[in-house]
């Protein structure tokens, strides 16, 4: 994006995790669009480098580290700070999901490492906004959950476990961060990206066959529910879990 082709400024600052590609990258794109300033996070410096330079680098920063890692939660969000002076809006969006199989063969170490990521690093950024500009100034926060934490996921347990945890997350952090901070989650199906593709890759078209939309889901769906949840519209909305899933639930009890 060039500087003629950016939208006026809103005023309102995000800090994305894990969004370098993928959703992440999707959510930044979305409150770009609308005119927000955005810190993206991850791991690798150099597809943050890459993903600032496509978003554009007038308006977005990135902070590189590994989202479980407690100093690199308070970097990002003091990187913030010293770039745009605020951080309105959170998305807690980094994630892991390193085995498949069952549970009753999951190494605990494994479901520690998925917790610890997935879970754990949520609340950090979340005290660390809190901290630096939301407890006095209000603002969002959209956790990404999945629907594999609103049900059963076969072979994904862990991941599963650890998306059910983000659902309690915001339901503890709506409670006691309002009224200054609305918090929700989303709850995905599976989105055409790097992270979920072994669940369609070389079957696309019998996986989306499956969803009453038709199709697998993209970045853009989920970006679109998080301006929105963090908009004047989703004023009087927290503490909701939004599944995005293309109508793959409706099938349940079905046949």
């Amino acid at each position: 994006m060039t500087t003629s082709e950016l939208p006026p400024l809103s005023g309102n600052v995000a800090l994305v995790t894990g969004a370098s590609r993928g959703i992440g990258y999707g959510i930044a794109e979305a409150f770009i669009a609308r005119g927000d300033r955005v810190c993206i996070t991850g791991r690798g410096e150099d597809a943050l480098k890459e993903a600032v330079e496509t978003l554009g680098s007038e308006r977005v920063i990135y902070a590189a580290g590994k989202a479980h890692d407690e100093a690199h939660q308070a970097a990002a969000v003091a990187r913030t700070m010293e770039a745009f002076g605020r951080v309105d809006f959170l998305v807690n969006n980094a994630g892991t999901n390193p085995v498949f199989g069952p549970m009753a063969e999951l190494d605990l170490n494994v479901a520690r490492k998925v917790f610890e990521t997935n879970v754990v690093s949520a609340l950090g950024f979340a005290q660390q906004t809190w901290k630096a500009w939301q407890s006095e100034n209000g603002g969002a926060i959209v956790n990404i959950a999945s629907v594999a934490g609103v049900t059963a996921s076969p072979f994904i347990g862990a991941y599963g476990m650890s998306k059910a945890a983000m659902v309690n997350l915001t339901l503890q952090l709506a409670h006691e961060f309002a009224p200054k901070v609305r918090v929700n989650s989303i709850a995905p199906a599976v989105v055409k990206t790097k992270f979920a593709q072994a669940l369609y890759e070389g079957r696309e078209a019998e996986a989306a066959a499956s969803y009453p939309m038709g199709r697998l889901g993209v970045p853009e769906d989920i970006g679109g529910a998080a301006a929105f949840l963090t908009s004047h519209q989703a004023d009087w909305i927290t503490g909701q879990t939004l599944v995005v899933d293309g109508g793959i639930s409706l099938n349940a009890g079905v046949g």
